[in-house]
């Protein structure tokens, strides 16, 4: 990724934010309606889809707002975009400002990904029917007892790995990758990294994936077109047989007969009625981003789960222009990156494989040293470039490692890890009053220990000869930011708002910073099936 591209990347994402906060002209063609409903869940990911499920099953007619879009998909699909050709699939519409109504700049559409320009930080999230699920590539790791302790003490670990961690592998079906398959060429990258690992002296296991490996061997035998075996799933897994979101817990959700989601329906704001109700303003969109109705749901029951970053705006906004008044003061604090790391491991010695088979297989735990921060390293597949583009025209915060590879050294030499842990370094959000905003502010050196402790254990690995390139120092990532409405300050255990009676808030924004040295997904899933059995328990027929 060369300067250039960075710059005209951070350029754009600057006059974006900024052209964001121009007001649209009303536009008295746009109808306005009202309606009233039991229970509105806010996002479709790992919080909204089991908050949906739970509740669907309990009875509850609930209806989920999802801003993006459904991505169906199944043997040989294009549903996704591919990650090294630049797509109006990739960004979501809010990357564009808009005027009178309207997004203008490069084909606005309701795409994946939003890339969330923060002070020292950008943190990508995502947009669709499944949340992340749909593109996070798949790791679900179960913390030990004594880091899940250190992050969640008010929570009974036993019952949590005695009923809800289970109850979410089994959901999500998951399974390792079978030996058949790694032992393919197509995973000779993933076979060095394992190798490379053991004679480090390090901790070598498979990581349990929410995927039916059955369809990467369908693909090594030509009965598919590749996806998983030349690692273009990093946006999406196009030939199906991922166990996201929208085919486990949404799927099952409809079923019960009791749920609605509504796609392509943006929320801009929410309030609490002189009567205690909650007040949803929503934007019903077209897949350009054009608003065709403007609605305004009144619900006695508001669950929060629009991502950590979304979730977060909507709370400090309603916050700072008193749109809901007593919030606790600890609203917008304790904003973690879980210490992401992405780097290009390049050796001009080794052969990772001209494809390479994804999306990912073993990892490297430290989990269990005192003198060492917590954290886990893994090797992820690069994608492969598309002939005839100039893949580095992909934006930087996307893919940084694609595009790094994309513009210095063949991809055959290369591969990506990736690393997170138990990080340090908190930010926060903040109102602008200026342009009615809310925005991020990331500390500098935030993660350093844990960061510094990721890259000596990943110089290690990848041995002498090897060149390490940190996109972090390049563009400072992170695809799993956490916190903004904190368990224990903001919310109690099962994620009511304190003083706040029918708000929840069930999603990201409720870990504290960090989720245990392991990727959120399972311990989010985990948190909510947890707090979602109480709420059945306690809060039907009273609160909801």
């Amino acid at each position: 990724m060369d300067g250039l591209n960075r710059r005209k990347f951070l350029g754009g994402a600057a006059a974006a934010v900024a052209g964001a906060s121009l007001p649209g002209t009303a536009n008295a063609a746009i109808p306005v309606t009202t309606s009233q409903e039991r229970v509105v869940v806010i996002g479709s990911g790992f919080g909204g889809g089991v908050s949906a499920l739970r509740l669907g099953q309990a009875g509850i007619k609930v209806l989920v707002l999802e801003r993006g879009r459904w991505w169906k998909t199944g043997p040989n699909a294009e549903t996704f975009p591919h990650a090294t050709t630049l797509d109006k699939r990739d960004l979501f519409y809010t990357a564009w400002p808009e005027i009178n109504g309207k997004r203008v700049g490069w084909n606005p559409y309701a795409g994946l990904l939003e890339p969330f320009v923060g002070q020292g930080i950008i943190a990508v999230t995502p947009a669709g029917v499944g949340g992340g699920s749909l593109m996070y590539q798949g790791m679900t790791l179960q913390p030990t007892e004594s880091l899940f302790k250190a992050c969640f003490p008010q929570i009974d670990y036993e019952e949590m790995a005695k009923v809800f961690y289970p109850r979410v592998a089994q959901m999500l079906q998951l399974q390792t990758a079978p030996d058949a398959l790694v032992s393919s060429p197509n995973y000779q990258a993933a076979r060095l990294f394992a190798t490379k690992v053991q004679a480090a002296g390090y901790d070598l296991q498979k990581i349990p994936m929410p995927i039916d490996w059955n369809y990467a061997l369908a693909e090594l035998r030509g009965e598919m077109k590749p996806s998983y075996t030349n690692g273009d799933c990093a946006l999406g897994v196009n030939n199906g047989g991922k166990h996201s979101v929208d085919v486990t817990y949404i799927e099952q959700a409809l079923a019960t007969g009791n749920v609605t989601v509504a796609a392509l329906h943006h929320v801009t704001s929410i309030a609490r009625t002189r009567q205690g109700a909650w007040t949803i303003n929503v934007d019903r969109t077209d897949e350009a981003g054009t608003v065709l109705e403007r609605k305004v749901i009144t619900a006695k029951s508001l669950i929060l789960s629009a991502g950590t970053i979304n979730t977060s705006k909507l709370l400090v906004r309603a916050k700072a222009r008193g749109d809901i008044t007593g919030l606790p003061d600890g609203v917008g604090q304790g904003y973690g990156t879980n210490a992401d790391q992405i780097y290009v491991w390049s050796n001009d010695n080794e052969d990772f494989g001209t494809a390479q088979g994804g999306p990912v297989v073993y990892g490297s735990k430290e989990w269990n040293d005192p003198s060492q921060p917590a954290n886990t390293v893994i090797q992820a597949s690069l994608p492969p470039s598309s002939k005839g583009s100039d893949s580095s025209a992909m934006p930087s915060a996307l893919l940084p490692a694609a595009n790094a590879v994309a513009s210095t050294t063949s991809s055959t030499k290369s591969t990506m890890l990736v690393g997170y842990g138990m990080s340090e370094g908190r930010g926060k959000f903040v109102y602008n009053w200026l342009t009615d905003k809310v925005e991020l502010k990331w500390p500098s050196g935030g993660d350093a220990k844990t960061n510094q402790r990721i890259k000596e254990r990943l110089t290690k690995i990848a041995g002498p000869g090897a060149k390490l390139l940190n996109t972090n120092d390049l563009v400072n990532t992170t695809w799993h930011s956490l916190g903004g409405a904190c368990i224990g300050v903001v919310c109690d255990q099962e994620g009511r708002v304190k003083g706040q009676r029918g708000l929840y808030v069930l999603d990201g924004a409720l870990m504290p910073g960090a989720t245990c040295a392991c990727n959120p997904s399972m311990t989010i899933a985990a948190v909510v099936e947890r707090a979602l059995d109480r709420i059945v328990q306690n809060d039907i027929g009273t609160i909801i």
